[in-house]
Order: C-alpha cells, then structure tokens, then sequence
C-alpha cells in the first residue's frame, strides 16, 4: 500500500515537546502567566523555573508508576495545570487531561472517563484536592505543587508512543479518548506555528480550558514549541466577565488568541465596559473555530473593534478536531473569506453560488497534511460536497481502549491511514467550507437538511431566543420523518410563548422550505451541552425527541 509523505520534517516529528520545555531550561524569560482575577494579581514562572518543578514531578512519578500508566490531571486552570502535565510527559506516563470536578453532571462524566482510561494517578493541587476526591478514591493521588527535591530527567519520548489521551467533547456521540502520539503533538505545534506565525516574540493568550484540545494546544503546548509566553485566564472568568478577554488582549504585544465563535459575540456584547483606551491592534491572530463560524459575527466584530485597532486580517476562522490534535485548516494572511449559496443545492451535496442565498465563512485550507472531501469511498471533486477525511502526522492513533479501524485506517486510492472525521464539507476555489456533521444530517422525503441551518434560522426568527442556543434534530414516528427544533429562551422573556413559537416555525419554513414537526421553547441553561460548550445534539434528542410533544 502506498504511503503519502510528509510535509512536517522528521526532525520535528523526532523532537518531543518535553525535549523542547527542557533545552531551554537556562531561559529566565517568563513562560506561563495565570491572571487570577479572583484574587486580583498575575502568577508568573520562568522557563527555567518551571523546567525545575517539572523535574520535580516526574521524580515522584517515576517513584510511584511506571511508563505507560495513564496520569489523570484533575485541576483548576492555573499554574499547577502545565506543571501536572508536563510532569507526566516527562516521566513517560499518558497524561489525561481533565478537569477538577465541580457539578454532579461533571463528576458523572468524569468517572465514566476514569473509568475508560484505567488512570492509576490523579494528578492535582492543594487548592483542588477536596474537590478532585468528589471523583472517586484513586490509587494514588499526587499534590503537585506539594512535591520538592532535585527531581529526575525526562525519559527519552519515542514518536510514535501515546504522549495523551484527549477525550472528546461527546456532542455526538459518548467521550472517547483519542490517543495523542508525541510524533502529533509535535506534528500540531509546527503546523500551527507556522499557519499563525507564531514564534519566541509572541504572547498566546487566552482563557480556553486546557482539558479542550484547543485550549491545551494553544495554551500549554504551543508556546513551549515556539518559545513563547502564555497568558491566561480561566474560562469561568471569561463567561462572567468577558471584557477580561478584550483587556487581556489589549495588555500584552504580539497577541495569538483563540476561541468559539459563541466568545466573539460576547465579546462584542462587552465592547462598551472596556473603555475608550481598548487598543486591539497587537493581536496578530484571532483564531475562531471549534464551532460553526458565522459570517454575522465576523462582520459585527470588526464593526465594532476595527476603529479600536483591530485588524479584518487578524481574524481567522479555523477548522480541527480532537482526532488531529486541533489543527486541520485556517485562513490565510488575509483573513476571512466567504461565498453565498444556493440553500438547497448545497444540502444535495453541491456548492453553486448565488447572489441571494446561504452565507457561510470558509475555514482556509490545510498545511501540513492531505484533506480530501469523499463520498462513497471516492474522492471529490472541487464543488462537490462530502466526508472531510484527513492525512497527516498530526492525526491519532485511534480511540484508547477501543477499535476503530474504519475511523483512523480508511483507505483512499490505494493509501491507508485516512481519518474519517465525520464532518461534511466542500472545497470552493480552493478553500474548505464546513456544512455539517455526517451523523446529525436531517433526512426528510429524500431531502437534506443540515442542522445548523436550521438553528441559525430559528436563532434569529425572534429576539427572545437565545442566540446560539438552538438546537434541531431529525424524528421519525407514525407520521413519518420531520425535524424538532428546541430553543431557550430569554431569561426575562416577556413575549407570548406562542409568538415566539410561531416565529420560529414562520422562519424556518421561509428560509428553509421545511415545516418543522415541533418547536420546544425551554428555559435558559436547560439543553445539553458538551464540555466545551456547545450544544449536544444527541443528548437533546434523547431528551426532547418525541416529536408529538
């Protein structure tokens, strides 16, 4: 079977990140820096002082596990987070981010993760402790910023063993783990490094959670690849405050940032509580992805920061996934790009631009690896819409525990080794456009209809529905096969439930030539959500699938 080469160079795929944290281990530079707004200061380390505390924990994970145990990180999202990481890669075990437990919700998917994984070790701090026993009793549990002494070397990493398991959000289907090679964490950081210019002189700042794989990558791996800095916040500060973000960026030089689309709105919302003195022309990358990127939100944001320095450029709408380790495609140096087309073209499977139709932002195109649009077992051509399947170094190894050969080794004109990634989407003159997830494709009399067509639609039919709160979901009863819509609603919502409805269902035959067999309006915080956030569409199926009400 033919092997497709590399565009990543074999000296980086043979060069592990803890290689790269430890050769600057004379570097007084700041590396990691925790904005604690709760307690109103910033909590800064060196590389070369946090090169020592990493020594330190992987001498007592030496002492007490063995290469290849898993080592679950169960901590809030300060300094104790890199530090826990980094100290399970350089001791050769699998590290397993996480997250320190806070709801029942949270402590019921964590111990079916723990479960998954056969974690031996916890790895927290002392501020987290009691919480992170809510979780279950470990083997053994380890306080690391408790530890002390000289600590031990890193042991030698080889490409191809598991450096992580990053355990997917589950918003179709339930949280596997993806086992991250050392060979893809290395193959990611160049890919990205590259793609956003991100080099010794940048600041990577962001609030993303490090258990999501754009928040470890972005936040934690990145900048020790590049030799950057890292500032960060944690994502609870952003959500309450989210002008925190746009000060964040405006305090630091050469800022690389990241987020979902959902935390642009926000921060748009929050423009006016930042001041008149908001400069945001040192960010140099704002990457927008891990969720559908709307063509509103990019045009609203740089309406209301482009006259406080923000440059359209900057923005870059971005495509990945936790199966290739985050990165997969992003616009260029020019910033964002777009097309409008034909609705129902479009849901049969073909691009055809129109000049009164469907916006959608393109997501660029890839570096580092093959992306091919297949249907059927074939490979598309450009305009015709399908599978995305990826190749590349940066790709997993599979699901941990689990055989999943049809999703990581499918075949493509005679080479192996493709991921199945589940995503449909069309290459148009020459960039990737996202248009749905193959699961949650609405089948309706022979028809096609993408889910988040339809939210979008129901989102904006009424001011009282929370925007990007919307989920739609295909059903099938005695009457045949329809679509549900569920919606929040505003919190002091004052309109009549059957206004709302009605505009709702109005909207949705209007723009999407669909009678809806039902819309639920429920209230705000009630449809299920994904770890990183997003709406879970199967889980709300589960929940509110009966289409008779």
């Amino acid at each position: 079977m033919t092997a497709l080469p590399s565009d990543v160079p074999d000296e980086v795929l043979r060069t592990s990140i803890v290689d790269r944290l430890f050769a600057r281990a004379n570097d007084r530079r700041p590396l990691f820096t925790h904005q604690d707004h709760g307690a109103g200061v910033d909590h800064t380390v060196t590389w070369a002082e946090f090169v020592t505390r990493v020594r330190q924990v992987a001498g007592e994970l030496r002492r007490v596990a063995e290469p290849g145990d898993r080592a679950a990180v169960l901590t809030g999202q300060d300094l104790n987070y890199p530090l826990a990481f980094f100290g399970a890669l350089a001791a050769g075990l699998v590290a397993v981010p996480l997250m320190a437990p806070g709801s029942r919700a949270q402590r019921s998917r964590l111990g079916g993760v723990l479960a998954d994984c056969d974690a031996r070790i916890w790895l927290t701090s002392s501020a987290a402790a009691a919480k992170t026993l809510e979780a279950g009793t470990p083997e053994r549990l380890v306080v690391v910023d408790e530890l002390s002494g000289p600590g031990a070397d890193p042991l030698p990493a080889d490409p191809g063993s598991p450096a992580y398991l990053q355990y997917t959000s589950g918003s179709t289907r339930e949280p596997a783990g993806a086992v991250i090679p050392h060979r893809a964490i290395a193959a990611a950081c160049w890919q990205a490094s590259r793609a956003y210019a991100v080099d010794e002189g940048t600041t990577c700042a962001g609030w993303i959670p490090f258990f999501h794989d754009m928040g470890l990558i972005q936040l934690l791996c990145l900048p020790v690849f590049a030799g950057a800095r890292s500032v960060f916040m944690a994502p609870a500060e952003f959500v309450h405050r989210p002008v925190r973000w746009l000060r964040q960026l405006a305090d630091h030089p050469s800022v690389f940032t990241a987020a979902p689309n959902f935390a642009f709105d926000l921060a748009a919302d929050a423009a006016e509580q930042a001041g008149d003195d908001l400069d945001l022309s040192g960010v140099r990358v704002a990457l927008n992805g891990a969720e559908p990127v709307r063509p509103s939100t990019v045009t609203r944001f740089q309406e209301v920061f482009g006259p406080r320095g923000f440059r359209p450029e900057a923005h870059r709408p971005s495509y990945g996934l936790a199966e290739a380790t985050v990165y997969v495609a992003s616009a260029g140096e020019e910033g964002p790009r777009g097309a409008v087309f034909d609705r129902e073209a479009l849901a049969q499977g073909r691009a055809i631009e129109v000049p009164d139709g469907m916006g959608l932002i393109s997501v660029g195109r890839p570096l580092g690896q093959r992306v091919r649009i297949v249907r059927d077992g074939v490979a598309q051509p450009e305009g015709l819409a399908g599978e995305i399947w990826i190749h590349g170094p940066n790709v997993a190894t599979g699901y941990w525990g689990r055989g999943d050969s049809d999703v990581f080794d499918a075949e493509l004109d005679g080479v192996g080794g493709w991921l199945r990634t589940g995503d449909l989407g069309v290459v148009h003159r020459g960039d990737l456009y996202i248009t749905g997830r193959l699961k949650d494709l609405i089948l309706i009399d022979g028809r096609n209809f993408h889910p988040q067509d339809i939210e979008a639609v129901a989102g904006a039919a009424h001011p009282e529905v929370r925007r990007d709160r919307v989920a739609a979901f295909g059903v099938t009863d005695e009457k045949g096969e329809g679509a549900v819509v569920v919606a929040e609603w505003a919190k002091d919502a004052v309109a009549d439930r059957k206004e709302v409805t009605r505009a709702v269902l109005l909207a949705v035959s209007r723009e999407n030539d669909l009678t809806l067999r039902s819309v639920r309006l429920v209230p705000p915080g009630e449809l299920p959500r994904t770890s990183s956030g997003k709406i879970a569409r199967s889980a709300t199926k589960s929940r509110y699938g009966r289409a008779d009400g």
